[in-house]
């Protein structure tokens, strides 16, 4: 059995966790109970009724967050010239390809998302073995294989994120941080829920939202009553 640590432990004291909150109060739990020397991100999960082994039930795609992630995303761009400088002026960190090709392949990883042009993708699909487990593959189907780079840069660096449910049916993300206003908080978990539920596959039988919590990065989940929250 996992055991947890006394500011956990203070923390599930501090509020029932069986009981399901409003978003409006679920937030604010949250935020209470975020106290952690560092700026905690605020974290939403859910439990799909899906079966993510059936490819007509799967769940991928991408939200653009309103109020981004607070977090910094580090942006490679595969691509020849002149599409090189704009992406670099478009706000990626890293653009090119044999020199950034050859830096993946010695094991470099200070990326977060890469985009690449479709004329280079098979320099890039000689990457797939050490791209695809960590999630870095571009994908048409996520944006991030296009001739409009600039596009792609600046949406990413602005809050779009990618979602993907697991092997067990659930999603997770993490959709601010602890620090951001409670209303900046709330349109970002609405556009995220919001996002999943207009992905539902057809194919999906029965009840598709098993569950939602929201939580901070050290925190205790906190249920949220799904139907407190505005659709879009």
């Amino acid at each position: 059995m996992k055991k947890h640590g006394k500011r956990y432990n203070a923390i599930v004291k501090s509020f029932d966790i069986n009981t399901s909150f409003n978003l409006d109060e679920a937030i604010n739990l949250v935020k209470k109970n975020a106290t952690a020397k560092f700026d905690e991100s605020l974290e939403i999960s859910m439990k799909l009724g899906v079966d993510p082994r059936k490819a007509d039930q799967m769940v991928r795609g991408t939200v653009s967050l309103p109020h981004g992630t607070g977090k910094t995303v580090r942006v490679l761009v595969f691509c020849k010239t002149p599409k090189d400088k704009e992406a670099l002026e478009a706000g990626a960190d890293y653009a090119g390809l044999e020199e950034y090709v050859d830096k993946i392949k010695a094991g470099w990883a200070d990326i977060d998302v890469i985009v690449a042009t479709p004329d280079v993708m098979g320099e890039v699909g000689k990457l797939g073995r050490v791209l695809g487990p960590r999630g870095l593959m571009p994908n048409p189907k996520l944006g991030t294989v296009t001739f409009d780079v600039a596009k792609a840069v600046q949406e990413l660096k602005a809050g779009k994120i990618e979602f993907r449910v697991d092997k067990a049916g659930n999603i997770a993300a993490a959709v601010g941080k602890c620090s951001f206003d409670n209303d900046k908080l709330k349109e970002n978990v609405e556009t995220f829920y919001n996002s999943i539920i207009k992905a539902k596959p057809q194919t999906s039988k029965g009840k598709y939202l098993r569950s939602l919590h929201i939580t901070s990065s050290m925190g205790a989940s906190v249920i949220v009553n799904d139907s407190s929250i505005k659709g879009l």
